[in-house]
């Protein structure tokens, strides 16, 4: 999990100071949201007790207001006393600001050891479905339009492995979502590493790993229609590359070429690019790219990711989250296939370096027109508190405001009455129908926090997209906003940030423009679709055109 790469720069420890014009408000009390994510026990003696908490933003009953999944954790000692396993759980909108827990009504309640979340219209029946990654099995669950779900008992999708992220995308513009599941290690608790210096962090005594444990392979499933799959990995070349502790995934056009790439984050070793070949099979070429290492040529710790278009030039950029002693990697996308690290210069490369990051999204937080950054953090040993060496277990979570000029200036994010948490799964998403983006965090051994986005004044636009001859979700398809001197632009992506998955919905904040002069469609199946004079602060759902 960690690099080793302790204190390189000493002055990157100390955090700059924040600003005060927090974005955010904290919603999370009185939201219904109570559900605490059990993951083992408190003082984390294993690894996989410190790994979990995706999060899902989903509209599953199509009513317009986007809804919570929660994935919940597990415990190695069998329950006693009558003591029910944990389990997650599904929260409806009430559309006033609170949930209700309706996980019993729909059929749903996983009490695997759950670890993440992502959603896509598999069967593309128009209900969104929900795959979960799990210490063992995973599940899809499929909607059936009703408010309620079942398992589709698919043993090719369900595997035996540790899981931890999973992502939807269409590699092959079939109209049918295909899957990447991230795999992490084998886990025994009584096989453990023997050398106990892979069992130290900075001379402490903490849990093992993941050094020292065996990476499990990834894997890549095709969808074949009428809720088939087949597992492609090999056949795709994605099993070409050697076994990682992965741990984040994300789907974008990376190369603006028409089809769908895949970038994985991997703990403690290099991460991978899978470039789409347009022919059913990828290459792996993140070291030439210039996104498997860091700057200085170093493996990182990768844990979340995310892709966006952060400095408005229409090239999608990359941002992976990263352990502590380290700082978390945004890379700018330079064109002709290759990406250059400026995490120092845009300035969020200090303020992350005495952190433990996960969860990460570009979003527009103050609708400026410009794609901020938010973050989820939080350390894996809680052995640190009891030591003076500038790193605490729970830790702030983290913002950092796009300036518009190639740089990032972080601001204040609510921390909750009870104070930071060691954090997992973000979400992002507009739970309240304002045009402001809002936040969902997961939270170790505590319920989840919902931040309320509340200080942007700013005009806004939110697209939710249906495909029709493409996949229903429209996952994949390629949003280009034109309003005044803004340009934008935007992917529908499942999954992505750390075991976690977003609004479906694209939102562009447009500043003082009340209108929008274009929008531009690309759908996955390589339709273009323009709309002109698009008013402003409403949220436009588009369905694709018969061809």
């Amino acid at each position: 999990m960690h690099s080793g790469r302790f204190l390189l720069i000493p002055a990157l420890a100390a955090l700059s100071a924040l600003a005060v014009d927090a974005q955010f408000q904290d919603a999370s009390a009185g939201s219904g949201l109570g559900s605490e994510l059990i993951s083992g026990s408190e003082e984390k003696p294993y690894i996989l007790e410190s790994m979990t908490g995706g999060v899902a933003f989903i509209d599953y009953d199509d009513d317009g207001w986007i809804d919570i999944y929660l994935v919940n954790g597990g415990t190695l000692d069998a329950p006693g006393g009558g003591v029910p396993r944990p389990h997650d759980r599904l929260y409806r909108n009430n559309g006033d600001g609170t949930f209700s827990d309706v996980t019993s009504d729909a059929g749903l309640g996983d009490s695997s050891w759950g670890m993440g979340v992502a959603v896509a219209d598999v069967d593309n029946n128009g209900y969104d479905d929900i795959y979960v990654t799990n210490y063992g099995p995973n599940h899809l669950y499929l909607n059936g339009g009703d408010g309620t779900f079942r398992n589709a008992d698919i043993a090719e999708l369900e595997g035996d492995e540790w899981s931890s992220s999973a992502s939807f995308g269409d590699y092959d513009a079939d109209g049918d979502v295909d899957l990447y599941v991230t795999n992490y290690l084998e886990f025994d608790p009584q096989d453990l590493p023997e050398d106990s210096q892979l069992c130290r962090y900075r001379g402490i005594r903490v849990q093992c790993g993941p050094r020292g444990m065996i990476p499990t392979a990834d894997r890549f499933y095709e969808n074949l229609g009428d809720k088939l799959f087949r597992d492609a990995t090999a056949e795709s070349g994605i099993g070409a590359v050697p076994a990682s502790y992965g741990l984040g995934v994300v789907w974008t056009d990376y190369d603006d070429d028409s089809d769908q790439d895949i970038y994985v984050a991997n703990d403690s070793t290099a991460n991978y690019l899978f470039q789409n070949n347009g022919d059913g099979t990828f290459s792996e070429i993140g070291l030439l790219a210039g996104i498997a290492l860091s700057a200085d040529g170093k493996e990182q710790a990768g844990m979340g990711v995310d892709f966006g278009d952060f400095d408005n030039d229409s090239r999608m950029d990359l941002v992976v989250t990263n352990f502590s002693d380290d700082y978390n990697t945004l890379y700018r996308n330079v064109g002709d296939g290759l990406f250059r690290d400026v995490s120092l210069q845009a300035g969020v490369g200090e303020p992350t370096w005495s952190k433990l990051s996960w969860g990460v999204r570009f979003v527009d937080f103050d609708l400026d027109g410009f794609l901020d950054l938010v973050i989820s953090d939080g350390h894996v040993y809680p052995e640190v508190d009891r030591h003076d060496i500038g790193i605490r277990y729970r830790q702030p979570n983290s913002a950092f405001r796009n300036l518009g000029d190639g740089t990032f200036q972080e601001v204040a994010v609510p921390q909750g009455p009870t104070g930071p948490h060691s954090s997992r799964g973000l979400a992002a998403g507009d739970f309240d129908s304002d045009g402001r983006i809002d936040l969902l965090i997961a939270n170790l051994d505590a319920p989840p926090t919902l931040l309320r986005g509340s200080a942007a004044t700013g005009n806004w636009l939110l697209l939710d997209l249906r495909g029709t001859t493409s996949n229903r979700s429209a996952i994949g398809a390629r949003a280009t906003v034109v309003a005044g001197d803004l340009r934008q632009v935007r992917e529908v992506r499942s999954g992505g940030s750390y075991q976690s998955h977003s609004d479906l919905r694209l939102h562009f904040g447009l500043g003082e423009h009340r209108s929008a002069d274009t929008v531009t469609i690309r759908w996955p199946g390589g339709m273009e679709q323009v709309l002109e004079a698009v008013p402003a602060d409403q949220v436009l759902r588009i369905e694709e055109p018969a061809p």
